[in-house]
């Protein structure tokens, strides 16, 4: 291992000796938009974050984990080679937890994270950020300083740092790069010590528009036509994480009038809306969904919104509340906009009453766009199943660039299947008789499969990725 001796130190300013010593590298050479690292087996485990960190393609060049120890407290003196070892660290002191915080805080703003984990294991720490809807790892969190940095963010949240045995919710308001960041902070206790969750919402996304959320002109057309109605039930239906409060808030933007009333009931509010009045739930103390609708009728209301329905007593009461003179938004997880009749019928609601009050049905997925910098063709032929008849003989697959950290996407998009309740569909309803997947081909309305399709043909998305939405 004498090459070892020779690494060149203008290299080594490439990563601090915190992130040599949790990637478990340290740097040798590089060439062009390539770093070659020694790095022992861990280091090849983590060498995915180490392209997110760097943006460069990393070859790591393995040795025995004796040496690298070694040679890390040699070129990296301020911190042992293992990070429940790192007792010693600035990071002890008040001002460096600080710091630490502040610079995830930033880190996590700048890749457009949408969450931050922290959480704690019998023998490591780590923290990871939600990116482009995966999870990647960012730091590995000294053991020794793994309460400080979470007290230090409860505090921030204004909540309870004595208290660690009972979940948490709380709320920080940033400022990162002129931008006005809301996170929201949920703090439980888990075997080893507490793990936090914190989702960043940033306030410009409080005013997205319809125009902007990736709808299609002509389903941008239909869904404009069902939420102008004076009255009934619009619904948006999608699994966790497929941007459904996103399509919600825009709509609301957009029928935000000064002559309109408007109440909404969530759990938990992401965004403040100016000149909407919103209620969080309190379930702790009995405000429930239920109970605040209820409360709500008596507040003269023109539109309501409802965060999801939960149960068959918000099902039933969101009907009587269309059957009643007011427009309602709320959420359903379903796999398409059809399957959300289906459900509520489930619950208990009668035909006759869905049929009477549903407008319009959207259902949605959140996909991840490839990379146009590196995206390449393939023209291997794939013969799929009974999703897609067809076989696909040119398709895009992801490759990977500095550009995308090397994971060969970048971006997400929504993908819409827009549902309005026409007289037949109603009568389809309420007998609950005829063929949905021809009624929507008959009348020229494109499924989500339809639209999946199509970004597959134009090479906006990969074939896996739109199979993976498409099974969800």
């Amino acid at each position: 291992m004498e090459e070892l001796q020779h690494i060149d130190p203008k290299h080594l300013s490439l990563l601090t000796s915190e992130q040599a010593h949790t990637f478990r590298v340290i740097p040798a050479y590089v060439n062009g938009q390539k770093i070659e690292v020694f790095g022992d087996e861990s280091a090849v485990q983590k060498s995915a974050q180490l392209h997110l960190l760097l943006g460069k393609k990393i070859h790591i060049r393995e040795v025995p984990t004796e040496t690298l120890n070694r040679y890390l407290i040699s070129y990296y003196p301020f911190e042992g080679h293992k990070a429940e070892s790192l007792q010693q660290s600035n990071m002890a002191e008040e001002s460096d937890i600080v710091r630490f915080v502040n610079k995830v805080f930033g880190e996590a703003a700048d890749m457009q994270a949408s969450d931050i984990h922290i959480e704690r294991y019998e023998l490591q720490a780590r923290i990871r950020f939600r990116w482009e809807g995966q999870l990647v790892e960012k730091y590995e969190v000294p053991l020794a300083q793994y309460n400080a940095i979470i007290s230090r963010i409860k505090i921030m949240a204004e909540l309870d740092i004595s208290e660690r045995r009972m979940p948490q919710d709380g709320r920080i308001h940033l400022n990162l790069h002129e931008n006005r960041i809301d996170v929201r902070v949920s703090s439980v206790p888990a075997q080893y010590g507490e793990k936090i969750v914190m989702r960043l919402l940033t306030r410009s996304k409080a005013h997205l528009q319809l125009s902007n959320i990736g709808l299609a002109s002509k389903e941008e057309k239909m869904y404009q036509a069902a939420i102008q109605k004076p009255n009934g039930i619009i619904l948006i239906t999608g699994p966790t994480g497929s941007g459904k409060t996103t399509t919600l808030y825009a709509t609301l933007n957009l029928l935000n009038r000064p002559e309109k009333n408007i109440l909404t009931i969530e759990d938990p509010i992401e965004y403040n809306l100016a000149g909407i009045n919103q209620i969080q739930l309190k379930e702790d103390i009995g405000l429930s969904f239920d109970i605040a609708l209820r409360a709500f009728l008596r507040q003269d209301p023109d539109i309501i919104m409802l965060g999801e329905i939960r149960d068959a007593t918000t099902a039933q009461m969101a009907i009587r509340a269309a059957l009643t003179g007011h427009l309602v938004f709320s959420t359903l997880h379903t796999n398409s906009s059809w399957d959300a009749i289906t459900r509520l019928t489930d619950m208990g609601v009668e035909a006759y009453l869905l049929a009477a009050s549903i407008r319009a049905v959207v259902a949605q997925r959140l996909i991840r766009t490839l990379c146009p910098y590196c995206k390449k063709r393939s023209e291997e032929v794939l013969f799929l199943d009974l999703q897609w008849e067809l076989s696909i003989h040119e398709h895009h697959i992801p490759i990977g660039c500095p550009e995308c950290f090397y994971t060969g996407y970048k971006g997400r998009r929504a993908v819409f299947e827009i549902l309005p309740i026409t007289k037949t569909l109603s009568q389809m309803i309420k007998t609950g008789e005829g063929d949905i997947h021809a009624y929507m081909k008959e009348n020229e309305l494109s499924s989500l499969s339809d639209n999946l399709r199509l970004l597959v043909d134009h090479g906006e998305v990969s074939l896996e990725e739109a199979m993976v939405h498409l099974e969800g």
